[in-house]
């Protein structure tokens, strides 16, 4: 698994609770994805343990991993 220098030292400091099968699954078996303006992209999956939907962003490759944080506000449509 790719990650950015931000995401092993700050996202990783601020949430120590993040798995990083999370992450690997969120990009693997995504819910939903969204491309953003910049062109990095969004990965959502449900996190049973957090009983919450986990959002990962990724570089514009699809496979780095730059942030991830449970999304408190997303619902599937």
């Amino acid at each position: 698994m790719k990650t950015t220098r931000y995401f092993e030292e700050q996202v990783l400091l601020k949430r120590p609770y993040l798995k990083r099968e999370w992450c690997q699954k969120a990009i693997l078996e995504p819910v939903k994805k969204a491309i953003q303006p910049n062109g990095r992209i969004r990965h959502w999956t449900y996190i049973a343990e957090l009983g919450k939907y986990l959002r990962v962003v990724t570089l514009e490759d699809g496979e780095t991993i730059h942030n991830a944080f449970p999304d408190r506000n997303f619902k599937i449509q």
